[in-house]
Formats: structure tokens, C-alpha cells, sequence
């Protein structure tokens, strides 16, 4: 009914993301059963074992809903689960947003094939928007089914499958619709405590400085992201400044971001996670989809301390903050910061 009272634009989107659903469902297999089939290779199958373990850690040490999701596996046969569409003007951080039912409003637009996403993007490219159009690995429908595994992440390193699973059931455990940065800082915040226990209970030290040298890199590369969405911030926010000069400037900051990021990558001893990242065009819209994750992380972060890394005191805290507007939900996750830092 939504759709229909949308116009014909919506009723093809939400028809695309019905057929993507189902596609996943009509597909799923049986992850155990997969296991005990000789027909499966091998490295599928210790990928799968791993999945197992994962769920039953995030259930029973990080009290996250498995429930029954992650029990099935879908090979999609294409790279991506779908390709989210991020859309935001010249001059300003502000991203366009949607409504969706159930979800309320979200900062992306998501697809399940690249080439309704490239074009939709386009029509706004069209008018002068900052547009960027992001493959996404994974997908959640928040719980209203059990989502399978699927190809476009299995192969991932044991961390790398662990923060996602925890990252997808911490959205299953809450989600606030219409706030999208404090879903998904809220995931990113759970799932890096979860990978940090999950290391811990595995008594695998070498493996978890490994994966805390990646983190550190990552935790480098957002303040970058971040200290350059603060510049083009009080850059748009320059009264006297015309458009011409800000939309130069702009470039100027983004042509500063990349010459910091080469310097990082020299002293990480010349290779970056991030080259792929910076080879491509960078916008306000692909600058929102890094803060939209990590921005309000810290103050997650210092929440969970605060209630002395109690996760379900967290959760029940996180909860609370849940039922407030929008505005003074961030308002007090900002107030837990500053308090942890005095």
C-alpha cells in the first residue's frame, strides 16, 4: 500500500526488494547439512563449523538473539548482498534521507542489483548532488527472518565473520528506526567488544594483536574522515564564502585528506587497507557512510565502561536512551563521552 501511494519510482523499488528477499529465502540451504555432505569443500566446511561457533558465543557470552539465523547458507552468485545508494548536497553534510516501513527513516537506499542503484544514483548526479554508491557485503532484515550466511562474506578471516555476525544481531537485539548513526554505532561499538572477548575466550594472543594492529589502522583512518568532515563543516557553514569558492575549497580539503592518508600509508610501511577506498571519487555522501558507523562509537564505548562491561546493564541502558527523541538520545550518549574523559 506504501508503494502504491508512492508513485510508479516506488512501487519498482520495493517489487526489486521483495525479489531480492526472496531470492535469499528460495535459496537458503541447511548449514549442517552442508557440513555432513562429502560434496563440500573443505574450507567451505571449516567456514561453516567457525559460524556455528560464532552464533553460539554470541548467544550464550554476548546475550545477542541468534535465535535461528546463520543456520542457513545462500550463495548469491554476485559480489555484493546489495548496493546502498548514499545521496547528499554539494554543500553540506546533511545526506538526503527515505522513509521505508518498519525501518522509519534511513540515510541509504538499498538495491539488490547494481544497476537500478547506479542509475537512481544518477538522476540525482544529474541535478548537482554528491552521490556514492557503496557494495555492501551483508544485509539484515533485523529479524523479521532468519537471514542465512551468505558467499559475499563466508570467506571472510574468523574476526572478520564474527564482527559481522555480532555487528547483524546486535541490530536484531535493538534498533531505533530513524536514526541510522546510532543503529549502526551501536553494532559497530558491540560487535568490537564481542570480537575482543571472542579472542580472549580463544586464548589466541598473536591473533588478537594482529587483528588489533588492523583496528588500530582503522581507528587512524576515521579520525582522518572525521577531521576533514569537520573542515567542510565549518567550510559550508561560512556565511562569507560563495558558492563557487566553497565548492573550490572543498576540493582543496578532499585533496588534503588523500595527501594525509598517503603519509599514513608510508608509515604503515607503504600499504594501505584503505587504497581502494581513496582510488575512487570522494564526496560528502561516501564521507557520511564512514561517520554514519563510527561517529558515536566512542560514546557507546564509554557507556558499556560506565556500566562496568555488564552487556545486559548496556543493553538495558541502550534501551532507555532508545525511547527518548532523537535529539536528546544523542544529546546523552555525548554527555556519557565527556563524562568518561574528565
Amino acid at each position: 500500500m506504501a508503494a502504491a501511494l508512492s508513485g510508479c519510482q516506488a512501487v519498482r523499488f520495493y517489487q526489486q526488494a521483495v525479489a531480492g528477499q526472496c531470492q535469499i529465502l528460495l535459496h537458503e540451504q541447511s548449514i549442517p547439512k552442508l557440513i555432513a555432505d562429502p560434496k563440500t569443500p573443505a574450507s567451505l566446511k571449516a567456514k561453516f563449523e567457525a559460524v556455528l561457533k560464532i552464533r553460539q558465543f554470541a548467544a550464550e557470552q554476548l546475550k545477542l538473539p541468534a535465535g535461528q539465523s546463520y543456520l542457513k547458507y545462500t550463495d548469491l552468485q554476485r559480489p555484493y548482498a546489495v548496493w546502498n545508494v548514499n545521496i547528499c548536497p554539494a554543500l553540506s553534510l546533511e545526506p538526503k534521507t527515505w522513509w521505508f516501513p518498519i525501518v522509519g527513516r534511513a540515510s541509504y537506499r538499498g538495491y539488490f542489483h547494481e544497476r537500478p542503484a547506479l542509475q537512481y544514483a544518477d538522476s540525482f548526479s544529474k541535478k548537482g548532488w554528491d552521490v556514492y554508491v557503496d557494495g555492501v557485503e551483508t544485509y539484515s532484515t533485523l529479524g523479521w527472518f532468519n537471514d542465512p550466511i551468505l558467499n559475499t562474506f563466508i570467506n571472510e578471516l574468523d574476526s572478520e565473520l564474527a564482527e559481522t555476525i555480532f555487528h547483524e544481531l546486535a541490530h536484531r537485539r535493538l534498533f531505533v528506526p530513524g536514526d541510522t548513526d546510532f543503529n549502526e554505532a551501536f553494532a559497530t561499538a558491540v560487535a568490537a567488544e564481542g570480537v575482543r572477548r571472542w579472542f580472549l575466550a580463544a586464548s589466541t594472543p598473536p591473533a588478537y594483536e594482529r587483528y588489533r594492529a588492523g583496528q588500530d589502522k582503522e581507528h587512524q583512518f576515521v579520525d582522518l574522515i572525521m577531521d576533514a568532515r569537520g573542515q567542510l563543516q565549518a567550510l559550508y557553514d561560512n556565511p562569507k564564502l560563495s558558492d563557487n569558492e566553497k565548492l573550490s575549497r572543498k576540493q582543496d580539503i578532499i585533496a588534503q585528506l588523500r595527501a594525509r592518508h598517503a603519509q599514513l600509508k608510508a608509515s604503515w610501511g607503504g600499504q594501505s587497507p584503505f587504497d581502494e577506498w581513496f582510488a575512487e571519487p570522494i564526496n560528502n555522501a561516501k564521507l557520511n557512510t564512514v561517520s554514519a558507523y563510527y561517529d558515536l562509537v566512542p560514546a557507546f564505548d564509554a557507556l558499556l565502561r560506565a556500566n562496568g562491561g555488564d552487556l545486559e546493564k548496556f543493553y538495558q541502558a541502550v534501551a532507555r536512551l532508545a525511547k527518548l527523541p532523537l535529539p536528546e538520545r544523542h544529546r546523552q550518549l555525548a554527555s556519557y563521552l565527556a563524562a568518561s574523559r574528565k
